[in-house]
C-alpha cells in the first residue's frame, strides 16, 4: 500500500514537471501574439490570441463608472506606449441604445491619420485600427503600389441608428450607435494616388488593377482583428466602403 502511494505521488511529480517543461517551451518558442498570457504588443503580427487580448478592453452594458474609467485608462495607456497619441472623448447618451462610453479620439503619433480626423470611437476599436494599419494596410499598400498610405478616408464612426438605418423597433442596433464601427471609404497614398472602395473594388477604376488586390487584402486582413468586416461583396449597402467593427458576434463578408 505504501509502495502504491509513493508511486502515485512520483507520477504526480513527474506529470507536474512535464507540464512545467511544456509551459516553458511554449513560452520560449511560440510567438507572443499566439499566447493569451503574454501582453498585447501592437507592433507584432496578428496572432491566434490577438483578438482575445483586444477583447479584454471591451466594456459591457452593465459596467460601472469606475470600471469604465479603469479599463479605458488601461487601453489608452497601451496605445500611448505604442506611440499613438490619443485622448479620452466625452461620453454620449442620445437615449435608448445610442450610448457611447469609454471612447477615445486618435490625435496623431505612430498611426496613419484618419480623414476626417475628429472621429470618436470605442477604445478597443482604436486598438484594432492601429493593429490593422500596421500589420495589414501598410504592408498591402507597399506590396501593391510600392507606396505607403498617407491617410485613410472614412465615413465616420458614430450614428444613432439601427442596422441599415431600419426604423423597425425589432431591428438590431447598429454598432455605429456605440461608436464601435468604422467605415473606410478609401485611402490616399504617399505618392498622391487615391484608392476608392467605390471606384476601385473591382480593379477597373482609376487606381488600376493593383487596387483590387490591395483592397481585398485589406479586407481579408481586417477579418483577423475586427469582429465584423463587410465589403461590396456583401451587399449593395456596402458598395462604397468597408465596415469594420468590434461587435460581440463575428462576420466576415
Amino acid at each position: 500500500m505504501k509502495r502504491d502511494f509513493a508511486d502515485f505521488w512520483n507520477l504526480l511529480w513527474e506529470l507536474g514537471l512535464g507540464l512545467c517543461a511544456g509551459f516553458a517551451l511554449l513560452n520560449f518558442f511560440v510567438p507572443a501574439q499566439d499566447l493569451p498570457w503574454k501582453p498585447l504588443d501592437l507592433s507584432r503580427p496578428i496572432g491566434a490570441a490577438t483578438a482575445a487580448k483586444v477583447a479584454d478592453f471591451e466594456l459591457t452594458g452593465a459596467a460601472a463608472p469606475e470600471e469604465i474609467t479603469a479599463v479605458t485608462d488601461a487601453c489608452i495607456q497601451m496605445l500611448r506606449e505604442a506611440g499613438v497619441q490619443v485622448e479620452r472623448a466625452p461620453d454620449k447618451d442620445d437615449g435608448g441604445f445610442c450610448v457611447v462610453r469609454g471612447a477615445v479620439r486618435i490625435t496623431g503619433g505612430a498611426v496613419t491619420p484618419l480623414a476626417p480626423k475628429d472621429v470618436v470611437m470605442q477604445c478597443p476599436l482604436a486598438v484594432r485600427y492601429v493593429i490593422w494599419d500596421r500589420q495589414v494596410l501598410q504592408p498591402a499598400a507597399e506590396a501593391a503600389f510600392g507606396s505607403r498610405v498617407a491617410r485613410v478616408e472614412n465615413m465616420g464612426t458614430y450614428s444613432c441608428r439601427r442596422i441599415y438605418g431600419q426604423t423597425d423597433a425589432s431591428a438590431r442596433p447598429s454598432e455605429h450607435a456605440r461608436a464601435n464601427a468604422l467605415d473606410i471609404a478609401g485611402v490616399v497614398l504617399e505618392d498622391g494616388r487615391r484608392v476608392s472602395v467605390a471606384a476601385d473594388w473591382a480593379g477597373t477604376g482609376p487606381a488600376g488593377p493593383e487596387s483590387k488586390t490591395f483592397l481585398q487584402r485589406a479586407r481579408g486582413g481586417a477579418c483577423r482583428v475586427f469582429a465584423t468586416v463587410l465589403s461590396p461583396d456583401y451587399n449593395a449597402a456596402h458598395h462604397d466602403h468597408l465596415h469594420l467593427d468590434g461587435s460581440a458576434t463575428g462576420l466576415c463578408r
